[in-house]
């Protein structure tokens, strides 16, 4: 599906054309919880084996959670070199080190790898620069329920970057959610709305389930109601295909219940708040991005 914007979501015939293909090796600078989901997303979909990936973490803790939770991968403290001649090499680390991680494989890289950075930040632009001219380079901004295999990841492809790539990408991340490919210029837009919007759905939730407690349900109850409602909601925007308000207003009957609260939501400005916070996130993205340069 494309959008007008750019942004396209490749379909399950271009990721399965590519997941039959994939023989290739995995390099992962970095061996934190977002990598240690991505490479364990990838062992378990059998798309990858764990004896193909490789990482290196200067981390104690994170190293052996990685290795526990993904038996057969090799993963060090000190093996860049290892990483960067891998097929894809992909990019873990904090924004503040990345100057050192990308030193560090500069000259070791394959010339032929692909370069996968899921650093909030670091622009395309930053990652070309500090490797070897042509380097093939892919930006990506996922998201927390990549975690537990529900992530929506938006990536985009540097001036070397290939369709083949693209589809390369989509097909990784489908281990752990979805992926849309777009401008780069939307990433920092994606790091408000997906990166940061778990976080104001989790404020919701615990809204709601607040409200319950108010009125008399245990704080257990009303945190599995919250939880399953928000679930169910998104659940039916994405299953039906309506939008949010058209499924609003299928619920929402004249002088009842839901009218009630919705008047209330709107009196208190509910809506303009998220829509804010979602601004100001981008707009720290933004920031975040020009301090790391």
């Amino acid at each position: 599906m494309s959008y007008d914007d750019g942004t396209q979501n490749l379909d399950g015939n271009d990721v399965d054309n590519v997941l039959a293909m994939l023989s290739i090796k995995i390099g992962l600078m970095g061996a934190g919880r977002m990598a240690t989901a991505l490479a364990r997303g990838l062992v378990r979909a059998e798309m990858v084996p764990a004896q193909a990936i490789v990482a290196c973490d200067p981390s104690a803790e994170a190293r052996k959670a990685f290795a526990d939770e993904i038996p057969g991968t090799t993963v060090e403290a000190a093996n860049a070199a290892d990483v960067a001649r891998t097929d894809v090499v992909i990019l873990a680390v904090k924004p503040q080190t990345m100057t050192d991680a990308l030193a560090s494989i500069r000259s070791v890289i394959d010339g032929n790898a692909l370069v996968v950075s899921i650093a909030a930040g670091v622009t395309i632009g930053r990652l070309e620069s500090a490797l070897p001219a042509g380097q093939r380079v892919v930006r990506v901004m996922p998201n927390t329920p990549c975690l537990i295999g529900l992530g929506a990841s938006g990536f985009a492809l540097g001036s070397h970057a290939t369709k083949e790539d693209a589809k390369l990408v989509a097909s990784l991340l489908s281990a752990v959610g979805v992926a849309f490919e777009m401008p780069e210029k939307l990433l920092d837009a994606v790091t408000g709305l997906s990166g940061s919007g778990p976080a104001f759905v989790y404020s919701m939730i615990e809204a709601l389930a607040a409200g319950g407690v108010a009125e008399g349900m245990s704080p257990a109850l009303a945190g599995e109601l919250a939880a399953r409602t928000v679930s169910g909601a998104a659940e039916m925007v994405l299953q039906t295909g309506e939008t949010p308000a058209v499924l609003r207003d299928r619920v929402t009957s004249p002088g009842g219940t839901t009218l009630a609260g919705l008047e209330v939501l709107r009196e208190r400005g509910f809506g303009e708040a998220i829509s804010d916070a979602v601004k100001a996130a981008t707009r720290r993205s933004v920031e975040l991005g020009q301090s790391t340069k």
